[in-house]
């Protein structure tokens, strides 16, 4: 984990943001996130499912006492908006984001952060992999291409979910 984020809270949802702010993730480029979240899932047992556009869609079981609760889909997107400032040499397509902490916010060095939507991503991975976090049937949806016209919203699949 990013060492500016190892002691953030809670740990889950920031544990996955480190990993995914270190995964390059313009718009039409996600595979390398595709890869990590489907990782998260085979890691827990679940296959991922796919449409044709490629969104991603996890199918957590649920906790224990759980299992009759209704479905809950948690929805992201995987690319990132891609601007820097014009004095830093950073290549969106191949190098990790730089967070750091600027008082109690989490910035990043001389680019935008990829929190819109990093964060939503991060939070449902945490939600389907933390222990504590007690849930029914989760549809985790992770979407593509959202920040160059929502691609990935508009051509989704509706047979992928539940």
């Amino acid at each position: 984990m990013n060492d500016v984020l190892a002691n953030l809270s809670p740990r889950s949802v920031w544990g996955h943001f480190a990993t995914l702010a270190a995964i390059p993730r313009p718009s039409g480029h996600e595979e390398r996130a595709v890869a990590f979240v489907s990782a998260v899932g085979e890691s827990m047992g679940v296959v991922p499912a796919r449409d044709t556009r490629g969104n991603v869609v996890l199918r957590i079981p649920a906790t224990p006492g759980r299992e009759r609760a209704a479905t809950l889909i948690l929805q992201s997107h995987l690319d990132m908006v891609c601007e820097k400032n014009r004095d830093v040499a950073h290549d969106f397509d191949r190098d990790p984001i730089r967070p750091r902490l600027t008082g109690e916010w989490v910035q990043a060095t001389g680019t935008t952060l990829g929190a819109d939507n990093g964060i939503g991503v991060a939070a449902a991975l945490a939600a389907a992999t933390d222990p504590s976090v007690k849930h029914g049937p989760l549809e985790l949806l992770f979407t593509l291409d959202e920040e160059t016209g929502l691609t990935g919203a508009k051509e989704l699949d509706p047979t992928l979910l539940s």
